[in-house]
This record gives structure tokens, C-alpha cells and sequence, in this order.
């Protein structure tokens, strides 16, 4: 029985030594199994440098490429050919110098060369036909987007689009004004897409929603026509707040000439027919015109330095060595004596403003009208005045659209308003009337009303009718003084007479004759002069002051710097608490 006990201890020590050899031996090839595999991924992973410079190696030899013209390219010729800039190098003009740093600098179309395993290196790259990123404009942080026509003549690409929306985001995030040079569609299409997606669509428009936001919100948009303008071009660089074209090479259309032919048989156009400096600078499209494209950029450079960032913001200041004190002795003989003779309005803002200061916006459209930006004792003011030398100085219907549009620029960079006012009414005749002048008349009215920002008035010499009593009595209290040249009412008397003396007037000539008529004509003009003398109606304070023409300027300066001391950090908090939410579009 003990034999039988001892046997079986001895041959369970011998299954465990047994089972712990085997457990032994399997841990050891697990480890070793292990162990090997590290080696392994340590031997492939060693193939790749640490610093990951294969990488940027890649984007070095795509951005060498995208940066580097090619003489050979069809589209870079045809560029070159037109008297253009190509893409980079307006960049390059545009922005201060080393200030630009591109977003999206490698996004386009790579054809790919293996090299073996997951090795690889860009063979050939067409990079995508917009251009955009950061830069400085006199020292100002900007955002832009240039297009690139001699790419698909700046149709849409695989990222055109994205890239656009994203700058569009950016300028709202960061309160950034944006500039856009605009050379083709900006990304429009073209018929060759429906047949690279393989089907057609219902187009879209997904940037516009940021466009207008930053419009409202006043963030500057700022646009230059360097090229044909077509379609979505078109509309991106009409929507800014202020656009420039370049007169040798810019033109604008809703579509190019072939599509014309087909859709209204006008045939044999060139672009610059269709849609030339000649037709939208005139008509309003687009606000200015510029010699040339360095024309645009310095045009673009000198709005931006009247605007700020956002509207959230006060306008920039700058020193001013130009004395708020200075008389203009000149001024007091500017407005002539006869009141059928014209005077030039420029020559008074020119006096009024600090010197080199002004810079007129949409001088080739609604001519009736003068608008434009300036600067007292170096603060930003918006300028509008009525063009005496055009139509006399009655407010037509392109003009009162001119004003409209400056007084929502105005508004939504909390920029002041100095008006100068010679104003005999709405234009009149059936011209005027075919073109809707008291519908656009009523229209700016509206936007005189609506809008907040501190608005001062000098009143030079004529004010009648309800565009005078728009133009004057917008704001309460009224700001606004006069020259001793003033002259107000109603009606001008010339006509005035005629209607408010017709029966009387008609009753002398039928029973007396004409000569007795002019007589008493002569009488009844003479005396209502005499009741219109501008001091009569500040004796019964009708007009709030007078003043002597030479000290203008001293006048109107005292008046912008409390503006800026008082009024406006008062209009920026209400901005910021979304109190105040003026509108541009």
C-alpha cells in the first residue's frame, strides 16, 4: 500500500516538472516571437528620417512649382500677352514687402511618382487657380484672394471654392478687412465640370452668406477688376464696399461674348465693349477706375486707410500737420454774387479738408453728386456735396443712388458725415422722371433717416424742395451752420414766382399789357430777395448760425473732435452689445 502511495507522488511530480517545462518554453517563444517583430518594425520604420523632411521636401518642390511661372504654359502666355500680371506677381506689387503668407499654398492637382513601396514624390502639379492668404497693406493685417486666369480661366477647381469660403470665414473671425482681386470667374463654372463630375447641378452660391455678414458687420471688402470679370467674378468684386478697375486690361459681365452671340445675337464683341471701364464706371457698377493695376492696388492701399478693422472699431487716426485754425480767405468769394453763375464744389472741400486728404469715390457716375472720403485734424469723414456745375445741382436719379450707397458706407464704419449743400431740389423733366428719380429720391431719404452716424452740415448756398429739407432736417438736434450765401425755401424763385402769382400776374398782362407785366414781375422778385436775406431767417432762428466762410474748416474740426472724443466710443459699445446693428447690403 505504501509502494502504491510513493509511485503515484513520484508521477505527479514528474507531470508537473513536466507541465512547468512546457509553460517555461512557451513564455520564452512568445518573448522571442516578440522580440523579433520589434526588430522588424524598427528596421522599416529606420527607412523614414526623423525630421520628417521627406514631407516637407514634398511641399518645397509643390510650392517651388506653383511659385515658378512657366514660359511654356498656354494660359501664362495668353496672361502675358493681354498686358497682365501674373497672379504672384500682383501679390507681390499689392502687399507690404515679406508680409505675405499664403493659406492653402499647396492645394491643386498632383500627378504622383512611386518610387517603391509607400514612397513617393510630386512628378507634376497644377496648383489651384486662386491665390489667397495674409499680407499688410501699409502696415494694416489683410486677408486676400487673387485669381489665377491662367488657370481654366479661373473657373472653378477641386479647390477653388473651399479655399474661398474659408477666407470669407477667416475675415469674420478675426475681424480682418479682405481684399479680392478678381481676374475670371473666382471660381464660377464652366461646361467642361458637368463633364469631369460626370453630372450637372443646381448651382450653388455658399459664400455669399459670409460676404454679405461681412458687409454689415464692416469689415472692409475691397475689390479690384484686373482682368475680365465674368459672372461670379463679377458679382464678388460688385459687392465690396469699394471696387476699382483697371482701365487697360479690366472689363465686367454677367458672361463672355460667345455667350452673348448665342442668347442676344449682338455679335463681334470684345470685352471691352461689353463690359469696359467706359460702361461700369459710368453707370455705377464699379466705383473707380485706375490707370493701370498698381493704379488699383494704391487706390485699394488709400480707402483701407480711412476704414477700420471691423465695425466694432473706431476709424484710424493719423497726425495731422495741417492746422485746424488755417483760414481760407478764398472762400469767402468762391460762391459768385450772380446767382446763375456755377462755382467749382471741389475747390471748397479741398479748402475745408486737411490738405491732400480727400479722395473721391464713383467721380465718373452720378455726377450730380460728389461723395469720398477726407480727414479732419486727422479723423476719417465721409463727404458729400451736391455738383452745381452738373444739371445745376439737382439731384437725379444716379446721383441720389451715389449718395444712398455713401451713406451706408458711412454708417457701417462709423465714419461722421460733412455735407456741403447747394441744393435747388430733384432733378426735373421728363427725363428725370423716366428714370425714377423721386423713386431713388424717396430712397435716399429712407437712408438719410435710417442711418445713425453724426452727420454736420454747411449750407453753401441753395436749399429747396424736399430733397434740401432731407438732406438738412435727418438728424435732431440739426448740426449744420451757413454761408452768408445761403438761400432757402420751397420752390427757387425762379418759377416760384410764375406759380404763386399766376392769376395776378396773367391779369396785369391781359389788361395792361407784357411790359407792365414784367414790371410788376420785377417788383414781386425784388421784394421776396429782399425777405429772403439769410439774416431774416436767423432772426426768427431758422438757421441756427452764420458764419464767415474763411473759418470753416476751424468749425468743422471743432465739431469731428467731439465726435471721435465723445460720440463715437459711445456708438462702438452699442455696436459691440448688438444694440446698434447698421446694414450696408
Amino acid at each position: 500500500m505504501a509502494d502504491d502511495d510513493n509511485a503515484s507522488a513520484q508521477k505527479d511530480a514528474l507531470t508537473s516538472s513536466s507541465t512547468a517545462k512546457d509553460r517555461l518554453a512557451q513564455v520564452s517563444s512568445h518573448i522571442a516571437s516578440n522580440t523579433q517583430k520589434k526588430r522588424r518594425r524598427r528596421r522599416v520604420e529606420s527607412d523614414w528620417p526623423a525630421d520628417y523632411s521627406d514631407v516637407l521636401s514634398q511641399i518645397a518642390t509643390l510650392r517651388k512649382i506653383a511659385a515658378t511661372p512657366d514660359p511654356n504654359n498656354r494660359g501664362y502666355v495668353r496672361q502675358k500677352q493681354a498686358g497682365k500680371l501674373w497672379v504672384r506677381e500682383r501679390v507681390e506689387q499689392l502687399l507690404d514687402p515679406e508680409s505675405f503668407q499664403e493659406v492653402g499654398s499647396v492645394s491643386g492637382t498632383v500627378k504622383w511618382k512611386q518610387l517603391g513601396g509607400v514612397k513617393e514624390e510630386p512628378e507634376d502639379y497644377v496648383p489651384s487657380n486662386n491665390v489667397q492668404g495674409f499680407g499688410k497693406l501699409r502696415g494694416r493685417k489683410i486677408v486676400f484672394t487673387a485669381d489665377d486666369f491662367s488657370i481654366r480661366a479661373g473657373h472653378a477647381d477641386g479647390a477653388l471654392m473651399e479655399k474661398t469660403i474659408y477666407m470669407e470665414k477667416l475675415a469674420i473671425a478675426l475681424q480682418l478687412p479682405i481684399v479680392k482681386l478678381v481676374d475670371g470667374s473666382s471660381g464660377g463654372g464652366s461646361v467642361t465640370t458637368i463633364r469631369t463630375s460626370g453630372f450637372s447641378y443646381i448651382p450653388p452660391l455658399p459664400s455669399f452668406a459670409q460676404v454679405v455678414q461681412q458687409l454689415n458687420m464692416g469689415i472692409p471688402n475691397l475689390g479690384a477688376v484686373v482682368g475680365p470679370a465674368i459672372g461670379l467674378g463679377a458679382a464678388r468684386v460688385v459687392a465690396c464696399h469699394f471696387s476699382v478697375m483697371a482701365s487697360d486690361v479690366g472689363s465686367l459681365f454677367n458672361a463672355g461674348p460667345n455667350v452673348v452671340k448665342n442668347s442676344t445675337f449682338e455679335e463681334g464683341l470684345s470685352f471691352t465693349d461689353l463690359g469696359g471701364p467706359a460702361m461700369h464706371c459710368t453707370n455705377g457698377t464699379i466705383d473707380n477706375l485706375a490707370p493701370d493695376e498698381a493704379g488699383c492696388f494704391e487706390q485699394i492701399r488709400t480707402v483701407l486707410s480711412y476704414l477700420p478693422d471691423a465695425g466694432t472699431k473706431l476709424p484710424p487716426t493719423v497726425q495731422c500737420s495741417d492746422p485746424i485754425d488755417r483760414m481760407s480767405e478764398s472762400l469767402r468769394s468762391i460762391v459768385p454774387r450772380a446767382r446763375n453763375r456755377m462755382y467749382n464744389p471741389r475747390k471748397i472741400i479741398t479748402e475745408v479738408v486737411d490738405q491732400g486728404s480727400f479722395f473721391e469715390i464713383g467721380a465718373l457716375w452720378g455726377t450730380t453728386s460728389i461723395v469720398g472720403l477726407a480727414r479732419l485734424n486727422g479723423r476719417p469723414v465721409g463727404i458729400v456735396s451736391l455738383n452745381c456745375e452738373v444739371n445745376a445741382g439737382a439731384l437725379d436719379a444716379l446721383g441720389s443712388q451715389k449718395v444712398t450707397r455713401m451713406l451706408k458706407f458711412l454708417d457701417v464704419f462709423n465714419i461722421p458725415l460733412l455735407q456741403f449743400v447747394d441744393i435747388p431740389g430733384y432733378a426735373i423733366g421728363t427725363a428725370a422722371e423716366r428714370t425714377a428719380t423721386m423713386r431713388h429720391g424717396v430712397a435716399l431719404a429712407t437712408t438719410y433717416y435710417s442711418t445713425t452716424m453724426p452727420i454736420f452740415s454747411v449750407i453753401v448756398r441753395r436749399v429747396y424742395g424736399v430733397a434740401g429739407g432731407v438732406m438738412l432736417d435727418c438728424r435732431d438736434p440739426r448740426m449744420r451752420v451757413a454761408w452768408p450765401s445761403g438761400v432757402w425755401g420751397s420752390l427757387p424763385l425762379e418759377g416760384g414766382i410764375e406759380v404763386g402769382h399766376s392769376f395776378e400776374l396773367k391779369e396785369i398782362e391781359k389788361k395792361e399789357g407784357r411790359e407792365k407785366r414784367n414790371q410788376r414781375y420785377k417788383e414781386l422778385e425784388d421784394e421776396y430777395r429782399r425777405l429772403m436775406n439769410p439774416v431774416r431767417t436767423a432772426n426768427h432762428f431758422g438757421v441756427e448760425e452764420i458764419i464767415d466762410p474763411a473759418y470753416t474748416r476751424r468749425v468743422c474740426c471743432e465739431w469731428v473732435t467731439h465726435v471721435y472724443e465723445s460720440l463715437l466710443p459711445e456708438r462702438i459699445m452699442e455696436r459691440v452689445a448688438g444694440k446698434l446693428k447698421p446694414s450696408f447690403t
